[in-house]
């Protein structure tokens, strides 16, 4: 039963692709192999402003195979929303996501795919042997992975790895803005999901160039702080702004009694203390921070009303109907 299932499941494959024309043939032929055994399925290429001969072998991919369907940018947007537009037009009950430069390996999407059928959510690929060179990537790729464990409370050891499974209900109720698509987990776990992570092949890269560089670890670390912010405070920004400002204003508070004592009953100068100018820095951070707490509270409010926007994620329902 469960195997009749898997192979009846809508199988779609997002894959989003930067000058790749080299690796193309062979990525399509090993796809093909593989998603014979689903009755379903569709490979979808992301053409992200390319400017060899990608587009082109994609259209002739395209005319041979109906299952090829291609989304082609007018110039490079980066991979989440190469990837963003990918799950808008995917079909499927089940969707990979998978790198187009041969790292990833397709036998592992029936992998995937099983532990999906399992009853998960999101199952994530984990390079556990992986074929990048040490200085310039799996240092970089431990720390980022070390600080998003931290940060989010997701324990996945891999959130660069572009080969991961969802369920089509979960990744379509997901925006994605910056270089959020490496952390699609934390930002889903909000909704309660279930994650899994399994180990997946690695290959070294043999055509064409890296589209990596240092850059995208700093803006990768930046979005980090969004992704820790979007699953704690999202809905509750008084809380991240309010309990400083309430310490600072209650600090200042009490600073300024104290100062405010000795002069009227000890008649003390206090113009001249240092204290007297940290009651009232403190004073004022508090008022501002709980100023900003209002404000955010007042915008996500309006936030989610104008969109009609749930502040919840079902997994299904029994007796009802939308």
């Amino acid at each position: 039963m469960e195997e009749n299932n898997t192979i009846d499941s809508f199988i779609s494959v997002v894959i989003p692709l930067l000058n790749e024309e080299e690796n193309l043939l062979e990525l399509y032929g090993g796809l093909k192999k593989v998603l014979l055994e689903y009755n379903k399925k569709e490979i979808i290429f992301i053409d992200d402003g390319s400017i060899d001969n990608t587009y082109k072998i994609l259209k002739q991919l395209h005319e041979k195979d109906p299952d090829v369907k291609i989304i082609r940018f007018r110039r490079n947007f980066g991979q989440t929303a190469a990837l963003s537009a990918g799950f808008d037009y995917a079909k499927g009950d089940i969707i990979i996501t998978m790198d187009g430069d041969l790292q990833n390996d397709p036998t592992d999407i029936p992998r995937l795919v099983d532990k999906i059928q399992e009853g998960n959510d999101i199952v994530c690929g984990w390079r556990a042997d992986r074929n990048d060179p040490f200085l310039s990537k799996k240092i970089p790729s431990l720390i980022s992975n070390w600080l998003a464990r931290q940060l989010t409370g997701v324990k996945i050891h891999d959130s660069g790895c572009t080969l991961k499974a969802f369920r089509s209900e979960v990744i379509k109720n997901i925006r994605l803005y910056g270089e959020l698509h490496r952390y699609i987990p934390a930002v889903a776990s909000w909704m309660g999901v279930t994650i899994e992570e399994i180990s997946v092949k690695h290959h070294p890269r043999t055509h064409g160039k890296s589209n990596y560089n240092i850059l995208r670890l700093f803006r990768g670390m930046l979005d980090l702080m969004t992704v820790t912010f979007l699953i704690s405070y999202s809905t509750r920004p008084m809380q991240l702004f309010g309990i400083p400002g309430v310490i600072s204003l209650f600090l200042g508070s009490l600073m300024g009694g104290y100062l405010t004592f000795i002069r009227l009953f000890y008649n003390q100068g206090i113009g001249d203390r240092p204290l007297l100018q940290l009651a009232v820095l403190l004073t004022i951070m508090g008022i501002q921070f709980i100023s900003m707490g209002l404000l955010g509270e007042i915008i996500i409010r309006t936030y989610y009303e104008v969109l009609n926007k749930q502040i919840y994620a079902m997994k299904d329902t029994t007796g009802l109907e939308k």
